[in-house]
């Protein structure tokens, strides 16, 4: 059975980033609220950023998921439910199920509160 909080992508949607890399969209999970109340946490595949063997590191990243809250979230939360107080935006080196422990994997993120049509970035 399928979480109704969370969305899976249907097919592997690639989406463009400033930097270059190779980004896929994973899913939006709506269910786990953050500190302000409802969060929508946005997840991306990243194979750039691995430590071992990847080409991006967090700056340029960042730079990356900035983009991806303003180009990708934000449109997409305009016309859902309630609106969140926060979107995640989180870049994982590879699938990694929302939740669990990989300490294996490259993981980033930053969070943003939304300010009309913009994402304002947020220290965690």
């Amino acid at each position: 059975m399928t979480d109704p909080n969370t969305t899976d992508s249907a097919e592997a949607v690639v989406v463009p980033v400033p930097s270059g890399q190779w980004v896929r969209f994973v899913d939006v999970v709506m269910n786990a609220p953050g500190p302000d109340g409802l969060t929508a946490r946005f997840r991306f595949v990243a194979p750039a950023i691995a430590k071992q063997t990847g080409s991006v590191d967090f700056e340029v990243a960042a730079a990356d998921m900035e983009h991806l809250c303003k180009s990708f979230a934000l449109p997409r939360i305009a016309s859902t439910g309630p609106k969140p107080s926060q979107i995640v935006i989180s870049l994982a080196d590879r699938d990694v199920p929302f939740g669990e422990a990989a300490p294996e994997a490259t993981q980033f993120f930053e969070a943003y509160r939304i300010n009309g049509d913009a994402c304002i970035w947020e220290a965690f």
